[in-house]
């Protein structure tokens, strides 16, 4: 199950997002808005979730998130991004890279 997430997400909402892959969470980071949205079998499930929500493409990158690690990588096929200078899967950039933990950190750390 797919959750848009805005403030801290719940311990259900948690549980609901790991239904799909057991013991890590997919997750699409809007950088700008500063919400997430996690669950889904593809990063690109997720980021479409945050499209909708009114994110703009450019400001959603991929993330997982391991809980029982607290642990947060960077690879995904949505950050294939040649126009925005990110030439691989994994988000090049320190800056995203660090706000994207933030974010992550921050609406589902410490479950």
């Amino acid at each position: 199950m797919i959750h848009v997430v805005r403030d801290r997400a719940t311990a259900q909402q948690l549980v609901e997002m790991m239904q799909q892959l057991d013991n890590y969470v997919k997750v699409a980071v809007d950088v700008d808005r500063g919400v997430l949205a996690g669950g889904g079998a593809l990063h690109a499930d997720c980021e479409a979730a945050l499209l909708v929500d009114g994110s703009r493409q450019e400001d959603v990158w991929g993330a997982d998130w391991y809980p029982t690690t607290q642990e947060v990588t960077f690879e995904s096929l949505i950050n294939l991004r040649p126009g925005q200078a990110n030439f691989s899967m994994e988000i090049q950039s320190r800056a995203i890279k660090a706000r994207v933990r933030e974010i992550v950190v921050r609406l589902l750390g410490g479950m």
